[in-house]
């Protein structure tokens, strides 16, 4: 484009010069020097005829008056030719450099910064000036680049945290499986000489297997977070009944949970699966944090239904409870038990996506957390 404009304007100019030399040369007056002698020659004719031929000499001393002022003229007319010349092009050159630096200078500049983009580079930034005809244009252009460098370091953050998670649910999963391996050597030695040492060994191995299927869970679970997989199969059932079977399976004979069945049928449409996964990170949470029985119970609230999880544990303290649902995050009264923090953040994840919430209140001797979903039907 600056090539076309360059070329356009040396057009213009040459044409403009053209006209005017042509119309120098077509009007040109007489040179001074010949225009002298002549005046010299016609005057010595006037002085001889003025004493032979008055009235022929007053009629060639009025035609050199005539041809003076004619010659007088077409100089004149030569001079004012040059003039619009040069205000032509004096005008021509204006509206190039005009044209330049206010629209060619900047799109070059766009353009150089647009490769620069392409090439990946998105830390050079684009100088903009509100002033010229694209000032709107590069200061939005640079704000992209600026929305595209925060993004790609969002993107960078969450290839660490992915990196961050699986090691830290590797590590958490590699002392769980030590302790298998320990006790199944143990039986394997015979070890276990009474019943009593082998129901222990047995409840340790089992144990640990459950803290294994949990970590696994939660590394699952992350990924589909992470690619957006996961999917709610909402189907209509009894939440009385079916929190019954849970509780009682993961109980497994350790007569630490107590659940208060509500007399009428409770129906909600609502995924199997996940509700448990999340009846189960609130249990194990508070078996490993609270140590304590734990009292579930249902609630139905303006057209909801609440699911209420109690410990009687130490709670959770009030400058952790901002931060409690997030990824990774672990409470500062976790002490050495083993955790990723993905626990709560799951259970909030999963309540969420069937369309409901999850609160946690701090009592004087424990804290209940409470999930609350949208209600179907009650009879």
């Amino acid at each position: 484009m600056k090539t076309k404009l360059i070329s356009m304007t040396a057009v213009f100019a040459l044409l403009i010069l053209a006209v005017t030399v042509w119309y120098s040369l077509s009007h040109r007056a007489m040179d001074p020097a010949e225009l002298q002698a002549e005046q010299i020659v016609a005057l010595n004719e006037i002085e001889q005829l003025i004493e032979r031929d008055p009235d022929l000499a007053r009629e060639k001393t009025d035609a050199l008056m005539q041809r003076a002022r004619e010659e007088e003229l077409q100089q004149t007319n030569s001079f004012f030719s040059v003039v619009p010349c040069g205000i032509s092009l004096l005008f021509l050159l204006s509206v190039f450099f005009y044209v330049y630096f206010s629209i060619l200078r900047p799109f070059e500049k766009m353009k150089g910064f647009a490769q620069e983009i392409a090439k990946g580079n998105f830390e050079i930034p684009l100088d903009y000036e509100r002033s010229n005809y694209f000032g709107e244009f590069t200061w939005a252009f640079d704000s992209m680049r600026r929305e595209i460098t925060k993004a790609r370091a969002s993107e960078k953050e969450a290839i660490e945290n992915n990196k961050t998670v699986i090691a830290t649910l590797s590590h958490d999963i590699k002392t769980p499986i030590a302790s298998i391996r320990a006790y199944a050597e143990g039986l394997e030695a015979s070890l276990d000489s009474s019943p009593e040492k082998r129901a222990k060994y047995l409840n340790i191995l089992m144990r640990k297997c459950d803290e294994v299927a949990n970590l696994t869970n939660d590394l699952f679970l992350h990924s589909l977070f992470d690619l957006d997989k996961l999917k709610i199969h909402a189907e209509t059932f009894d939440i009385c009944v079916f929190l019954e079977n849970a509780v009682s399976e993961i109980a497994a004979e350790q007569n630490d949970i107590s659940f208060i069945k509500p007399e009428a049928a409770v129906i909600v449409s609502a995924d199997k699966k996940r509700l448990l996964q999340i009846t189960e990170n609130l249990i194990n949470n508070a078996r490993k944090y609270a140590k304590t029985p734990i009292d579930i119970s249902i609630q139905q609230i303006d057209g909801t239904i609440e699911l209420h999880f109690r410990d009687y544990g130490g709670g959770i303290p009030d400058e952790d409870m901002p931060f409690i649902f997030d990824k990774f995050y672990r409470g500062k009264n976790c002490g050495e038990e083993q955790g990723s923090g993905l626990g709560l953040y799951i259970v909030k994840y999963l309540a969420e996506k069937m369309g409901g919430r999850v609160l946690l209140h701090n009592h004087k001797d424990g804290l209940e957390a409470i999930v609350i979903l949208p209600l179907l039907i009650t009879s």
